[in-house]
């Protein structure tokens, strides 16, 4: 629920007490007694302050930010939104058998709604017939963007897609739109994202084969002598787009087994394991920026200070 805005009333209330403590300075500068200045403070003592009303935040957000659970955005399309939470689902128990991170529950997000500030992932399908957020709900992905939050948008469509760029469904482009969205390009090579856990050359979901966007690394980025990888961006980056349908690839039942089928045979499971692997990548990168890629240079850096030190006079 919105807080609301008290600005005006402590405004206008730091106003009254400036007056009222230079009235009582005067009175008092002008010897008459202490007696008008009590009266001054009990009066005040009195009067009714402006009530403060605390924003309540919700309680599955302040549980999700405690436990860094992954969240989703909810489409209105109950099929879709079942395979988002099965999604988050799988991935948040493949992150606990494999990792450190222990995400508790995927949470859904209303964007017209919800606070987005407590949040670090927000998946988000895109389908059709999905109404576009209102102004309030864009400022709050434009901030939760700007404060190092990630959107994974996930076009669903790379089943019939296969080539084009970021902007390949109309629906993605009419929802992205607002959002103040970096240049992007496909995942490079040597990209964090590539290495965070585990290593990877492809980034399958129920479907594979298809690009995958982020920013864009900068045009002057070069590898240095000794560093494997170049410097990229020194952040995260702010969204991912595809359209591997990844949600339905980590997806789990209530019983723990694979919601949706993937492929044929020992094929399409190994399609499944590596779906799962980038997801964790995936949130590593989330969590970790580009840790991976600074410790991948430790080992030139210190020959380089060994070097140095070798060489000093």
């Amino acid at each position: 629920a919105p807080g609301r805005n008290l600005k005006g009333a402590l405004l206008a209330a730091a106003a009254v007490l400036l007056a009222l403590d230079a009235l009582g300075s005067a009175w008092l500068a002008r010897g008459r007694g202490r007696g008008a200045m009590a009266a001054i403070l009990m009066g005040l003592a009195i009067l009714p302050g402006p009530r403060a009303q605390a924003q309540d935040l919700d309680p599955d957000l302040m549980r999700a930010a405690g436990e860094v659970a992954l969240a989703y955005v909810i489409t209105g399309d109950a099929r879709i939104d079942e395979a988002s939470e099965q999604g988050l689902s799988g991935l948040s128990l493949a992150l606990r058998a494999r990792t450190s991170v222990e995400p508790g529950p995927p949470i859904g997000i209303d964007l017209e709604a919800d606070d987005l500030s407590l949040l670090t992932f927000l998946y988000w399908p895109i389908t059709e017939g999905q109404a576009a957020p209102g102004p309030r709900a864009y400022l709050r992905l434009n901030a939760f963007l700007r404060s190092g939050g990630m959107i994974l948008f996930d076009t669903r469509d790379g089943d019939i897609a296969g080539v084009g760029g970021p902007d390949m469904s109309d629906a993605l482009r009419r929802l992205a739109a607002p959002l103040d969205i970096p240049p992007l390009a496909p995942v490079p090579d040597d990209h964090v994202l590539t290495r965070a856990f585990y290593l990877l050359d492809d980034f399958p979901g129920r479907w594979q084969g298809n690009p995958v966007w982020l920013e864009a690394p900068p045009v002057d980025a070069t590898t240095a002598d000794g560093m494997p990888f170049r410097q990229l961006n020194d952040g995260v980056s702010p969204v991912v787009i595809g359209g591997n349908s990844w949600a339905e690839a980590w997806a789990v039942d209530e019983n723990g087994y694979a919601a949706y089928p993937i492929g044929r045979g020992w094929e399409g499971e190994q399609q499944r394991e590596i779906a799962t692997r980038f997801g964790i990548n995936l949130i590593m990168y989330v969590l970790t920026g580009n840790y991976k890629s600074d410790q991948v240079h430790v080992p030139a850096l210190l020959d380089r200070l060994r070097t140095e030190e070798y060489l000093a006079p």
